[in-house]
């Protein structure tokens, strides 16, 4: 029989908090010592950039947090199977417990591990993720999942969201702390070279500072936030979703803040928390239809002429299209790390329509820039805009980017904050952008702002030119 005093090791991942966090709370009501443990496994080293340096950036913040209440988050690189089969070896661990993840390579990892730890005997058991409501869980009448976000919302909206749960006080220790490796050793900013420093500003790390970021939502800008959410130049939204995707935050603690918003009369409230719910939606979509990712979730997009990467793609890259909303956007996406949603929209419009290159490619660049980087939102959001996703926008809804700047932009607030060559006197963001970008692309200060690459009014003719065909 398993000795009542033997350790649980907890595997934290997405879930960097102490506050609403089901498996610690599970774990802390064993009575065991606990072990928190963070893996940089395979899965983990082959995201983005930027992701990567910012997940790193969380990983400090939370093992100082845990060290504060006399814990430690121990630290070790590996495959996780093999490195929590080897700590429980070191430490006696009864078993393992960690936080669920829903999309395609993590489950598989997920379920291998589970399998392997109850063959051994070793307790091995999952909690609820980061999501409302798990997958499953949501079902039309006919007993499948949502293909469409209205109907998903309107299973969900009056659906009892659990209270957060509160943070422990304390997490009993282990007679011996096992060996840990250094955060330092594991350069999980290397690739992010001398953005680094460009993007720490704007960065607002851990739980503390989530919990900030909400309060500060709720108290000045819900209210109006249904009517200046799409104003990129104006302080308008939570930004709460770099936090999310590091687990810095739980949805509930989100939900609840919104929900009470809303009954206090906030008017945006109820739109903040049907954004909140189509980032579900994505997680839900990804659960039951993980192609998503990968490949068009309309099959019948399959022989669209979409281009693959292209020089026009390298400079919609660079920020260097010649269309000052598109270029605003990218170049905010090297300086914060983020990008303002409505600037998503039309920059992705711009590379899959205007420049009919697969959302792929797309797809794959905000995968490495994006700090906020979220897998299931961002493979939704691209294949919404190019037309080929759930939910989808028409094809032929095609963003103009100058239209887009009159109605959202209209004094250029936005487009000369980033973009240094159209402003009169440069701020400190839009030359910011020239020292965060990769020396090789060999762009400075002073070079004339670039033609554009294809006239707004041609490039959605072409457009609409294939899309005609290919449905002839």
């Amino acid at each position: 029989m398993t000795d009542p005093d033997a350790p649980l090791i907890l595997w934290f991942r997405r879930d960097l908090r102490l506050a609403d966090h089901p498996m610690l709370t599970a774990a802390r009501s064993t009575g065991r010592p606990l072990i928190p443990l963070f893996i940089l496994d395979p899965e983990t080293e082959a995201i983005g950039a930027a992701p990567k340096w910012r997940w790193g950036l969380s990983i400090a913040d939370f093992a100082a947090r845990l060290g504060a209440m006399g814990s430690r988050l121990t630290l070790r690189r590996g495959r996780a199977l093999e490195v929590l089969q080897s700590l429980a070896a070191e430490t006696g661990a009864a078993g393992v417990m960690w936080s669920r993840a829903y999309d395609p390579v993590s489950k598989a990892r997920d379920t291998a591990v589970k399998s392997a730890l109850r063959q051994r005997g070793a307790l091995a058991e999952s909690h609820p993720g980061f999501v409302l409501h798990e997958p499953w869980t949501v079902e039309t009448g006919q007993g499948g999942f949502y293909r469409v976000y209205t109907p998903y919302w309107k299973a969900v909206k009056d659906r009892p969201v659990p209270p957060a749960l509160p943070a422990p006080d304390r997490l009993p220790a282990p007679q011996s702390w096992p060996r840990s490796d250094l955060l330092d050793d594991w350069a999980m900013g290397a690739a992010m070279r001398r953005g680094a420093p460009i993007c720490l500003p704007y960065q607002a790390v851990g739980e503390a500072a989530a919990m900030a970021r909400l309060e500060r939502f709720i108290a000045s800008r819900a209210d109006a936030y249904k009517a200046e959410r799409d104003f990129p130049d104006r302080e308008a939204t939570s930004r709460l979703s770099e936090n999310l995707t590091y687990g810095e935050i739980s949805p509930r603690q989100i939900w609840h803040a919104g929900f009470r918003a809303m009954q206090q009369g906030a008017a945006g409230a109820e739109h903040f928390l049907k954004e909140l719910v189509w980032r579900e939606f994505a997680w839900h979509l990804m659960h039951h239809t993980p192609e998503i990712a990968t490949s068009n979730w309309r099959e019948e997009w399959n022989a669209f002429p979409w281009r693959d990467d292209n020089p026009q793609a390298e400079a919609w890259r660079r920020g260097m299209t010649g269309e000052p909303f598109v270029d605003a956007a990218m170049r905010e996406m090297y300086v914060t790390g983020t990008m303002h949603n409505r600037a998503r929209m039309i920059a992705a419009s711009y590379l899959t329509k205007h420049l009919m290159t697969h959302w792929k490619v797309g797809l794959d660049w905000f995968a490495d820039c994006l700090t906020d980087w979220d897998p299931a939102a961002n493979a939704m959001g691209w294949q919404w805009v190019a037309g080929s996703g759930p939910d989808a926008a028409p094809y032929f809804r095609i963003f103009n980017p100058a239209g887009q700047a009159d109605r959202f932009d209209p004094d250029r607030r936005y487009i000369h904050r980033f973009v240094a060559e159209l402003a009169r006197l440069p701020g400190g963001a839009a030359r910011a952008y020239f020292n965060a970008v990769p020396r090789s692309w060999g762009l400075a200060e002073g070079r004339p702002y670039p033609t554009p690459l294809i006239a707004l009014e041609a490039g959605r003719e072409r457009a609409l030119a294939a899309y005609a065909e290919r449905n002839a």
